[in-house]
């Protein structure tokens, strides 16, 4: 079990790293892998290699802390869908659906333009707060519907909150922002990774790295949630405590996402399908292999984002909603063929 264990590690661990070397090298300018391995020991081992001052500021500054970002934040929303969709037992529940990216985007904006806090607070917690009040309203208006079925409830009542939250994002942008700050804003809440640095690397990857943590250790209580609320409660599993840790996790990794690269879309609902047909409904398997295929997904996306108009690089998540859409459609078809 143990040889099992470490051999899907590495596996796993190979393909993040060709993932990221491949979205270090492709780009306007392409980078070969030696300059690539050259900067690396230049900045690790102080090896002394004698570098172009651009390519290395390219390496280390720019393309390496898009690609590691990428990946978290690939991971995380990935991660957060196969949650909510457990947890609600709804295929079509996931952060973005569901308010609380909206949410996350009112709070962040809160803090950056109109000044909440003072200074006080930071931009990841006004997300948080955001994130938590959006799902919080979420939550209250699919108890207080009626006349539509729990899953049907819980998504009108998200699309509801999305609705409401974009509109107050709008509104915060229209009266407090320049114009200069409401173009750069409005990019950024359509996803831009254009802003990452080392700072964010910090934030991003040790948060998805706990919620994964404890994700996998409330694995087997989300497999009990796969059979309904009254299933999980027989085999003994205390439902409402786990319910709020995982869905305050879920909102803190989607927060700190939101707050670092804006609100994106679709790899949260397609990524967890996309894996359950390949790799089944253990989450045992389920939320490693979502973490993973959301952050090669993710990565191919921001190198897509800066390739496909030469001269421009278009928001992050335009690209996820360009290929997700599709994508989705194909894999509802499939599951409407297969019934």
């Amino acid at each position: 079990m143990l040889i099992r264990v470490l051999a899907h590690g590495t596996w796993v661990s190979v393909l993040l790293l060709l993932a990221v070397l491949a979205g270090v090298a492709i780009g306007e300018t392409s980078i070969g892998l030696p300059v690539i391995f050259q900067v690396l020991a230049n900045k690790l081992w102080a090896a002394g290699y004698p570098l172009d001052a651009i390519d290395e500021g390219i390496v280390w500054n720019y393309r390496l802390t898009r690609a590691i970002v990428a990946a978290a934040c690939g991971a995380g929303l990935a991660i957060c869908g196969v949650v909510l969709q457990s947890l609600l037992r709804n295929p079509l529940a996931d952060p973005y659906l569901l308010g609380i990216s909206a949410g996350a985007s009112t709070g962040a904006v809160l803090v950056a333009i109109v000044g909440f806090g003072a200074g006080a607070i930071s931009l990841s917690t006004g997300a948080f707060a955001g994130a938590v009040a959006a799902f919080a309203l979420v939550a209250l208006l699919a108890r207080a519907s009626r006349g539509q079925t729990p899953a049907g409830q819980i998504i009108l009542a998200g699309i509801a909150g999305s609705q409401l939250f974009n509109a107050l994002t709008s509104f915060l942008i229209t009266r407090s922002a320049n114009a200069e700050q409401a173009r750069g804003i409005m990019f950024w809440l359509l996803g831009n990774l254009s802003g990452v640095r080392w700072a964010s690397v910090g934030l991003a990857v040790p948060v998805v790295l706990i919620g994964l943590l404890v994700c996998l250790w409330h694995r087997r209580s989300l497999d009990a949630f796969t059979f309904g609320v009254d299933s999980a409660a027989s085999l003994g599993i205390p439902v409402r405590r786990v319910q709020t840790l995982l869905i305050a996790t879920a909102a803190l990794v989607t927060a700190v996402m939101v707050s670092i690269v804006g609100s994106i879309g679709f790899v949260g609902l397609v990524i967890p399908h996309a894996v359950r047909m390949l790799a089944g409904v253990r989450h045992a398997r389920l939320l490693p292999l979502s973490a993973l295929s959301g952050a090669l997904f993710l990565i191919g996306a921001d190198v897509l984002s800066r390739t496909l108009i030469k001269g421009q690089v278009l928001p992050i998540g335009v690209i996820t909603a360009l290929v997700g859409a599709p994508v989705f459609a194909l894999i509802l078809a499939h599951g409407n063929r297969s019934r």
